[in-house]
């Protein structure tokens, strides 16, 4: 009984994180600040709730990390910045349910780049799955439809697959990184990930923001405490009731909830070919992860 309680509890905090993450591209229309300062905001608020957290809940390694992991978490740190910079701008220029489906192509990346940074062997199963998701990601383009597409929607789905690529970096160097605990590892990096975005912020007119009203103030806040900080948390929290081909099944639930605001709520249209794209990269991503236990 106590376990089934365990396994319903971390079942409700991963599908609250994941309808948490869905939201972010719904917020994002909202928030009239750049790119590069929203990423900032949400690393250093998230980083600064995880952090407290862990010091709560005594959660909180005090073991000395090696240079070379500290290295690799500040530079996945400042990757995982970079890549929300780009999804950010990406919903700037093509809709959220587009930006989303090039976004969820990084499971994709690591797959195809596995054999010759792993030796992982790619099965026919995989390969099939990776070319329905490639597929999947020229219908979603709208390359084949032809016709007026909105202005700058093209430059939107290379935003969402640079942010892919960035996100499938830090899958591929996180391999490289053992023994740190996932709070303490989250922290740095979500951290790293907002620091990272003040040279740049720097260089490119300071920390102007634009219309920065109390409205604008209350979404950042919310952006960095409940979609990253809050969200992390549920996360990492349902981590131990559940077992890992569950966590990737239902980490699909973001992507899902995405789309469907995207169409409910923006009114953003998908064509027939974008959705059978949705279906093709969302169906091979889960295909590709389903083993039988």
């Amino acid at each position: 009984m106590d376990n089934r309680q365990n396994d319903r509890r971390s079942m409700l905090m991963i599908v609250a994180s994941m309808l948490i993450f869905g939201t972010i591209g719904l917020f994002r229309r909202y928030i009239p600040v750049s790119s590069a300062f929203l990423a900032f905001s949400r690393g250093i608020l998230g980083g600064t709730i995880l952090l407290a957290f862990t010091r709560l809940k005594g959660k909180q390694s005090r073991e000395k990390l090696p240079r070379r992991t500290i290295f690799l978490l500040v530079l996945t740190g400042a990757i995982i910045g970079i890549n929300w910079m780009l999804l950010f701008e990406a919903y700037n220029h093509t809709t959220v349910a587009t930006a989303t489906l090039c976004y969820y192509m990084q499971p994709t990346i690591v797959m195809l780049l596995s054999p010759l940074l792993f030796r992982e062997k790619l099965t026919v199963r995989k390969s099939v799955c990776a070319v329905i998701a490639v597929i999947g990601m020229v219908l979603v383009s709208g390359v084949t439809e032809g016709g007026n597409r909105p202005e700058g929607h093209l430059k939107g789905v290379f935003l969402g697959l640079g942010a892919a690529v960035c996100y499938a970096s830090v899958i591929i160097l996180n391999k490289k990184v053992s023994g740190v605990d996932p709070w303490r590892k989250t922290t740095i990096q979500l951290i790293s990930a907002g620091a990272v975005m003040i040279p740049y912020l720097m260089l490119n007119g300071g920390f102007g923001t634009g219309e920065f009203s109390a409205n604008t103030v209350i979404l950042l806040l919310v952006t960095g405490i409940v979609h990253t900080g809050l969200a992390y948390v549920l996360y990492f929290g349902s981590m131990d009731g559940l077992k890992a081909q569950s966590i990737a099944m239902l980490s699909y639930i973001d992507p899902v909830t995405a789309l469907l605001l995207s169409a409910l709520i923006l009114r953003e249209p998908l064509s027939a070919a974008g959705q059978a794209g949705a279906v093709m990269i969302i169906g091979s991503a889960i295909a590709a992860e389903w083993r039988r236990e």
